[in-house]
């Protein structure tokens, strides 16, 4: 009896720690944030290595106070196959910013979004 409420214990604590798919929108509301607020670790986290190579480099320019708000809003999204797009706006910038998002290991995340790329907006 003692093993089964280990084992059912266990399982409880490894189920409700598994991470949770966020959404694009999610995704991006968490780089704008965490680029914004300077927070170096939690952007690379939903970045790709090209996606936060280039907004780890403009980083500096940008870096506001980690207790202001962000005012993060979606202005539209779009799905492309593989491949969403997020159009948001913040307290911090009056032009609205788009993001591209692919998945990379089942987690959606922030990459490149070159001058080529064509987005739906």
């Amino acid at each position: 009896m003692k093993r089964f409420v280990i084992c059912s214990l266990v399982f409880i604590f490894v189920s409700c720690a598994e991470s949770k798919t966020t959404t694009p929108a999610e995704t991006a509301k968490v780089v704008a944030e965490s680029f914004c607020h300077g927070d170096k670790a939690t952007l690379k986290k939903h970045t790709t290595a090209e996606g936060y190579a280039n907004l780890s480099s403009i980083q500096n320019m940008f870096a506001q106070d980690a207790d202001s708000d962000s005012e993060f809003a979606i202005v539209d999204e779009a799905m492309e196959g593989e491949v969403a797009w997020v159009k948001y706006s913040t307290a911090y910038d009056p032009k609205p910013g788009v993001f591209k998002l692919v998945q990379e290991d089942g987690r959606w995340k922030v990459t490149h979004n070159g001058p080529r790329d064509k987005g739906p907006f």
